[in-house]
């Protein structure tokens, strides 16, 4: 039987261990970066077994675990744990999440066999950010002083979807709270931005005085 290891990149020469049959499957935008590299990777290989959803379950599962355990995040980015020792934390942490799929698997033991387990919440965040681009889905980030009520946040992104902002994908919105923006919102959508907060224009008026001097 062929064997399930493989070279993608020398960046992340390991992590295409179970992935060659996937090469062929093209991701839906181009990340750089470590992080990238390895989500890349996996992607392609979920594709190809028609496991994109699977694995995407196992992460975000993984992810909200990670983010509310410290202990298990010093514990992955910790450099004086020994690679046996990670390991067991590593089979301790997939078994409380349940059966989780084999790639999922291979992605956790492929970053440590390379000393890159401080990377798996950024890996973690990359896949999710090319699932999303696979399902035509575009992030709509709202930044307020305080919270906004879900019918305000609906209707900034009605708005936005019928304009050439949305690229015609849907649009996936989230509200930040920043309470030094003073007033206003800060919306950002894909890579671009529109800055309506009061700190903006305070800056700007300063700006204005200050030359003006």
């Amino acid at each position: 039987m062929a064997s399930r290891f493989t070279r993608l990149t020398t960046a992340a020469p390991k992590l295409a261990r179970g992935y060659a049959a996937a090469a062929q499957t093209k991701p839906p935008i181009t990340l750089y970066g470590l992080d990238g590299r390895y989500a890349t990777a996996l992607f392609t290989a979920a594709a190809r077994q028609n496991a994109l959803d699977a694995v995407e379950r196992d992460l975000t599962q993984l992810q909200n675990s990670i983010s509310k355990d410290k202990a298990v995040q010093a514990f992955l980015e910790n450099p004086t744990v020994t690679r046996q020792a990670k390991a067991e934390g590593i089979n301790a942490l997939l078994a409380k999440a349940g059966k989780v799929n084999p790639l999922t698997k291979n992605l956790f033991e492929v970053l440590n066999e390379n000393s890159r387990l401080d990377q798996t919440a950024k890996v973690l965040s990359a896949y999710a950010e090319l699932m999303s681009a696979h399902r035509n889905e575009l992030p709509l980030i709202v930044t307020s002083a305080k919270e906004l009520d879900k019918a305000t946040l609906n209707k900034i992104a009605d708005s936005l979807q019928k304009s050439k902002l949305s690229e015609g994908k849907k649009l996936l919105v989230s509200n930040k709270v920043k309470a030094d923006i003073l007033g206003g919102i800060l919306v950002e959508i894909g890579d671009k931005s529109i800055d309506l907060t009061v700190s903006s224009k305070v800056a700007k008026l300063n700006k204005l005085v200050t030359d003006s001097v």
